[in-house]
């Protein structure tokens, strides 16, 4: 279901004969699917430039496109719209003339905004239409949100006692005043500046905790009043449109908005616990996740393995490890290492996180039974040179990977196990034959995140004998280098660490090793033959990374068995 602006745009469309019946309902289906507006579709379509687009809405309405960038806007201007006004409608007034204002918002269409002005203000209104990317960087150029205020919103929250077992009548209106809606808005624009994977808001007998997940480990913000929980949470329900009144069953949503004058998707969970809904939401930033496999952290000799790798015509190449060490990362970097023109790409995810332009992406939807295996029956009658499968999961899918790639094709996938090694007999014990695995497999990625040691703050000491002792190193190995570890500093916010990088071992499946697997050879046999024929276990990688001055010892000791 379009919304007013969009089926006023969609409307304009049809009248003007810019698009069809058939293109139109395209459209909409895209905007259900992707949750993106009408307008972006359109233009992502080539239907429309951002500019054509502008100017369509320009001369149905009556008035001029204006760009703000060469606007000088005089302070006293600036003040006849309110912070709040400003920020929640995307408002900006451009200039003032006796009785007239001259402003932009980012809805042209809905009059009430205009309306609201004009009430407000006591002047005649004149609406001009602008981009509404530079209508968000005006918004933080000209009414930025002060973070130091979160004290002073607490502080309210505190003193307003809100009702926690508010009536679903009431609690669109509570989820939608002002407070809840600047405080939502101050801890996404916070875990946007703090690089945050993740932002956790969890309610307890007593308390309600949000936490940022911040290079791999969680940090505590200061804690509302459990008063608020059900306004604040509901506040993101509406956003990523959930059932604000539905409670007791989980639901997924999304939420695409500009945040710091740039495009976020954020991934929203909801679950029933006993003391309310634990919300997660998962920050999808395409600034801060830099695909390109030259920032992994990988060694040069890996590195180079690895874009050899990919530009094989057929095979399997499998990235394992656990959950959160960068699968998904390393695999979008390998498949922009190789999108090119002449090549065809389909992906299936679960869920699709980051659009690369390009490469047909297909979202896992198992509700509708759009799984990985049917996924894959379907590319291979899409005429692929390579898949992506988010995940082998299972014998069935792990079969038609291996049918796909030794009828031509080169797959990418996942594994969840702990190292290279071990996903070849993961294969074998989903029910592969040998001969089969030999065939088609060319080689794991086993990885790990860790820490970086933070540049700012880096301190060099002399370990301990124990530290050694653990990491197998003697005195005369280590020789002159030292160990390093993070202060803590304003830069990394007294946490010693700052960014990530990849640890990894790459097991390369030729002639000897696939021996080994005809044989079915133990996981540490198959290990053991690789490291001698070349392979850095990522045992040895992480102590690299320490006696490197990248992380320290407790990080890389965390992660991996030594």
């Amino acid at each position: 279901m379009l919304d007013a602006e969009s089926q006023t745009l969609k409307d304009i469309f049809l009248s003007e004969r810019i698009c069809t019946e058939a293109q139109v309902l395209e459209i909409e289906e895209e905007c259900e699917r992707s949750g993106k507006p009408f307008s972006e579709v359109i233009i992502n379509f080539g239907l429309s430039t951002e500019d054509q687009l502008l100017a369509l809405m320009a001369e149905h309405l009556g008035t001029e496109v204006v760009d703000i960038r060469y606007v000088e806007i005089p302070p006293e201007v600036l003040k006849l719209v309110d912070q709040d006004m400003a920020r929640a409608h995307g408002i900006i007034p451009l200039s003032c003339d006796n009785s007239m204002l001259t402003a932009t918002h980012k809805n042209p269409f809905n009059y009430q905004i205009a309306e609201e002005l004009r009430f407000i203000t006591g002047m005649d209104v004149h609406v001009q239409v602008a981009s509404e990317s530079q209508i968000d960087d005006a918004v933080e150029k000209f009414y930025p949100l002060s973070i130091g205020s979160v004290h002073d919103m607490l502080v309210e929250f505190v003193s307003r006692q809100a009702d926690e077992n508010i009536s679903d009548s009431d609690l669109e209106a509570a989820a939608n005043e002002t407070p809840v809606i600047r405080f939502v808005e101050v801890i996404l624009t916070q875990g946007i500046k703090d690089k945050a994977a993740d932002i956790h808001f969890e309610p307890f007998e007593h308390d309600f905790r949000i936490r940022y997940r911040v290079d791999g480990s969680m940090r505590e913000l200061p804690n509302p009043p459990k008063s608020m929980a059900v306004p604040i949470i509901s506040r993101i329900k509406i956003l990523s449109n959930l059932n604000i009144a539905e409670r007791r069953r989980p639901q997924d949503g999304r939420i695409q908005m500009r945040l710091l004058g740039k495009q976020v998707d954020l991934r929203v969970s909801c679950l029933p616990t006993s003391w309310g809904e634990s919300t997660v939401l998962r920050i999808l930033d395409r600034t801060v996740v830099n695909l390109d496999l030259d920032v992994l952290g990988m060694g040069k000799d890996v590195l180079a393995q690895i874009r050899d790798l990919i530009q094989l015509p057929n095979g399997i190449m499998i990235v394992a490890g656990p959950t959160g060490s960068g699968k998904t990362t390393t695999l979008y970097s390998c498949l922009k290492e190789v999108n090119h023109i002449t090549d065809k790409i389909l992906t299936a995810e679960d869920p699709v996180e980051y659009d690369i332009e390009g490469i047909i992406q297909l979202p896992i939807n198992d509700a509708f039974g759009m799984n990985f295996l049917r996924a894959l029956r379907a590319f291979l009658r899409q005429d692929p040179d390579r898949i992506m499968i988010g995940e082998i999961r299972d014998f069935e899918t792990a079969q038609m990977s291996v049918q796909a790639s030794l009828t031509g094709h080169f797959v990418f996938s996942t594994l969840h196990t702990n190292d290279a090694a071990g996903s070849v007999t993961r294969l074998l014990d989903m029910g592969i034959q040998p001969f089969l695995v030999c065939s088609s497999l060319v080689a794991v990625l086993s990885q790990r995140l860790i820490r970086r040691v933070c540049k700012n703050c880096r301190t060099p000491y002399d370990p301990t004998d124990e530290e050694l002792s653990r990491f197998r190193i003697t005195r005369e190995e280590l020789g002159d280098r030292k160990f390093y570890y993070g202060k803590g500093c304003v830069v990394c916010n007294n946490s010693g660490y700052k960014g990530r990088k990849a640890i990894c071992e790459l097991l390369v499946v030729n002639g000897t090793i696939s021996d080994l697997i005809a044989k079915n050879a133990p996981t540490s046999v198959i290990a053991q033959k690789a490291v001698e024929q070349g392979m850095r276990s990522i045992r040895v990688d992480g102590i690299n990374a320490v006696l490197n001055g990248e992380s320290s010892a407790e990080e890389v000791l965390k992660y991996v068995f030594i």
